[in-house]
């Protein structure tokens, strides 16, 4: 349906005075019920004719979603079945702009769901076109349409949603299990259109949601995705979709983490760069034969370093081993199996989880999952306040093990300053009277090459994990994620009714700090901006 053919009328429920309302379909596009009723009772105008355009009064209230108009129109004598020229019911332009409210009239009525144009469109087609997810999910979780038929040129909804980028839409049909990997007639699938138009959130969705093959699958042409992406210029989403192909070809090493096999990561290679570095503190600083004495206090200080070393390496395997804080569907959560999981036939409106924003939905986990969730491809889980992957823990920084994660990184950077600041002080008092032409550097580096090696390594954990420790700190102050800082502009939960950024989470920088230090985690329920906590708490 082009929108040139469709006038697009305001639906602020008053008649606009400028507009001449003539005949009957006028009146039912502008919602003026007084006039409609005197036509069609008073004059005995006919509500079954259409207009000079072939379109008919039911087509006009259901674009504007009059539903009282409507079932009035039907009632006397409005044909639910009737087309236009391009062979659209008012069911399809219903779903140009989601009027849910007139849809479900029409349908009540006996408007068919599954009803075609001449180009093979259903509503679901039309309503994937013009990104109306709530419709979208109302006419397949209650009337059960088909979400995964083909249009005339081979497009489902899930090709048309990727063609136009529509993000919300690819994530409800993904998660009611739709089929990405259809081919239309041209050999293009959801992510070839996606990758076509450049619509990056749409591709990532798919990709996330999918296996290899469908970034390895040719079109008609022989052109894969990234291919395609790349000739037209999207290198960004060629670069995104090339990672994501090499990261599929490659051989990596699995682990048994948590129940459950993933990838190794770092984790490993910190333990031992953190084990490796104490015991050369130990033997090249602390026992160090060309070094003077050690004395009570540079004892004291040292043990103390090295003992921080052994609590950090503690909390560096309960944050790399905790769960950091998975979302699991409800059958999995009462059966504990992997049972097809009954949210996938739920309408999400009477769901009390449901708050009614899309990117709830996880359509790899195939659950509704909290606000500040997000599903962790490497993880392949949703992990409740998601804030990072951090490959060198091997696990994800989320709800459970953030706590964990910031002590490891203040006893990590606590221990850094102390065992470097023993170190410096060991070999400068260390330093004997020089010979001409000889630097207290070289002396160092050739009389005490250890210590160096260890204050080489101290100095680039000192610098890392004291500038992550920073940014974790400061985030915990505002109570926000990793995530969400660099992703704010996605969130819709996180910005303002003038799209500006505004955190509902954040209560003020000393409840947010001493309910991170009591509980480990900030309650979500507990929203600081007046105006999402009533939205929210109506949706609830």
């Amino acid at each position: 349906m082009a929108s040139s053919e469709i006038e697009i009328v305001p639906n602020t429920g008053q008649v606009p005075q400028e507009v001449a309302i003539i005949d009957v379909c006028s009146a039912s596009a502008l919602g003026d019920f007084p006039t409609l009723r005197k036509f069609v009772e008073e004059d005995g105008i006919s509500v079954s004719q259409p207009d000079g355009n072939g379109y008919y009064a039911l087509h006009w209230a259901s674009l504007n979603n009059y539903p009282d108009i409507v079932q009035y129109i039907i009632e006397h004598g409005g044909d639910v079945h009737a087309t236009d020229n391009a062979g659209q019911t008012a069911l399809h332009w219903a779903a140009v702009r989601g009027s849910i409210a007139a849809a479900d009239v029409l349908l009540q009525n006996g408007a068919r769901v599954e009803a075609t144009d001449s180009n093979g469109y259903r509503a679901v087609h039309v309503a994937a076109q013009y990104g109306q997810t709530a419709y979208v999910n109302y006419i397949v979780a209650k009337y059960h349409a088909d979400f995964d038929v083909p249009d005339n040129g081979g497009m489902c909804p899930l090709h048309w949603a990727a063609y136009k980028g529509s993000a919300d839409v690819v994530r409800l049909l993904l998660f009611r299990d739709a089929y990405q990997g259809r081919q239309d007639k041209q050999g293009f699938t959801p992510l070839h259109w996606a990758a076509l138009r450049g619509n990056t959130e749409a591709c990532a969705v798919l990709v996330h949601a999918g296996t290899k093959q469908e970034i390895m699958v040719k079109n008609s042409a022989g052109h894969t995705p990234v291919q395609i992406a790349s000739d037209k210029g999207h290198q960004d989403i060629a670069f995104f979709l090339t990672g994501v192909q090499r990261k599929h070809s490659g051989h990596r090493k699995d682990k048994v983490c948590n129940g459950k096999v993933g990838n190794v990561g770092y984790a490993p290679i910190l333990f031992c760069i953190i084990v490796i570095s104490t015991f050369v503190f130990i033997s090249s600083v602390l026992f160090a034969a060309n070094l003077t004495k050690v004395t009570a206090v540079v004892g004291l200080w040292g043990w103390t370093a090295v003992s921080l070393s052994v609590a950090s390496l503690i909390m560096f395997s309960r944050c790399s081993s905790k769960d950091p804080g998975y979302v699991h569907g409800p059958g999995k959560m009462r059966n504990n199996i992997d049972a097809e999981d009954a949210l996938l036939n739920v309408d999400l409106n009477s769901t009390s989880a449901w708050t009614g924003n899309w990117s709830q939905l996880c359509p790899t986990c195939k659950i509704i999952r909290p606000v500040r969730s997000k599903h962790c491809p490497v993880c392949k889980h949703c992990i409740e306040q998601f804030d990072h992957h951090c490959p060198w823990i091997s696990n994800c920084v989320g709800k459970r093990n953030r706590w964990d994660f910031f002590v490891f990184l203040c006893l990590g950077t606590l221990t850094s300053l102390l065992s470097g600041g023993v170190a410096i002080q060991r070999t400068w008092t260390s330093l004997p009277e020089l010979h001409t032409g000889e630097t207290w550097i070289h002396h160092v580096v050739v009389q005490h090459p250890g210590a160096i090696f260890f204050l080489a390594v101290d100095a680039l954990i000192l610098l890392s994990g004291g500038t992550l420790l920073a940014v974790q700190a400061y985030q915990i102050a505002r109570n926000i994620t990793t995530n969400e800082s660099a992703n704010a502009a996605r969130y819709a939960y996180l910005q303002d009714s003038d799209g500006q950024f505004h955190n509902p989470y954040n209560h003020g920088c000393r409840k947010n700090c001493a309910d991170f230090v009591i509980q480990g985690y900030t309650d979500d329920n507990e929203i600081a901006w007046p105006p999402y906590a009533a939205a929210a708490l109506h949706a609830a």
